[in-house]
């Protein structure tokens, strides 16, 4: 049976298009059946992955967020090339894709499960949104008044009214994202936890809080609020909450599968992503 594999390139990339193409006629050269995704907007509709054995993935981390959202859900790995500057999650430079996809071929490609969330939003009796993420949901005020009043729950235990900005709920990869710069704990990307930080709370001893990604999350929006609440999936896709929604976060049924660099260290690409010990090689 022929391979297929897709390729998604986000255009806002400079030479996304270009690798797209060269990698496409590389695989066809192999026998490998492709299809080129160009996507300038990370919210366009998903293309269809049924019948696809790799993706890769043309970017930064918002394309591999966009990109696990097609294919995790059809346990489809994702092999990401890093076109921008940070890239916690892609981790393979622009010009590696000849020698990855021999990899592939030979399967010497290392491969690491990631939770991803799955995030429903209900309005009284009815489900009003249906989301996945990679890196995080975060509920938050708009506007110049942002503080809002969020009833938390886990497991069905009733944590308290927080009063904040908003409050994050990430996986161990989206860890490094948001949570981090909110002053969150960094967790390694493979463990099964999720992440509960709320952003500038107006009580000090509301801290982060790690939790089994067995768990289910609840936030509820209490009345009262002066701002406009929402709901950023990803920083990708956006839903306006009001007053009573709630919004459920559990793990996804499937995990995202990311083909990482053989020898690859998630401490030593922390250790230069966040320039530890000064960036030097000691």
């Amino acid at each position: 049976m022929t391979r297929r594999v897709l390729i998604i390139a986000n255009l806002q990339k400079e030479g996304a298009e270009s690798s797209a193409r060269e990698i496409g006629a590389y695989l066809e050269t192999l026998g490998i059946a492709s299809q080129i995704a160009i996507s300038s907007n990370p919210t366009e509709p998903y293309p269809d992955a049924r019948g696809i054995d790799l993706v890769v993935s043309l970017g930064g981390d918002g394309t591999v967020l966009y990109a696990a959202r097609v294919a995790a859900p059809l346990g489809i790995p994702i092999l990401p090339f890093n076109l921008g500057r940070l890239g916690f999650i892609a981790g393979f430079g622009r010009d590696d894709w000849e020698i990855c996809i021999d990899s592939w071929m030979a399967g010497r490609l290392g491969l690491s499960a990631r939770v991803m969330l799955s995030i429903v939003v209900e309005r009284g009796d009815q489900q009003i949104g249906s989301f996945s993420a990679l890196n995080d949901g975060v509920v938050s005020g708009q506007g110049i008044a942002k503080v809002i009043a969020l009833d938390l729950r886990a497991d069905g235990f009733p944590l308290g009214i927080y009063r904040s900005d908003g409050m994050i709920i990430a996986t161990p990869t989206g860890s490094t994202a948001y949570n981090l710069a909110a002053g969150g704990p960094v967790l390694h990307p493979e463990t099964d936890s999720i992440v509960i930080n709320p952003i500038c709370p107006f009580t000090l001893s509301h801290r982060p809080l790690v939790v089994p990604a067995s768990e289910r999350i609840e936030l509820r929006v209490e009345e009262g609020r002066r701002t406009s609440v929402m709901l950023t999936v990803d920083g990708q896709e956006t839903l306006l909450l009001e007053p009573h929604d709630r919004v459920l976060f559990s793990k996804a049924k499937r995990k995202a599968l990311l083909h990482v660099p053989e020898h690859s260290s998630f401490y030593e690409v922390l250790r230069k992503k966040l320039n530890w010990s000064g960036g030097s090689d000691a």
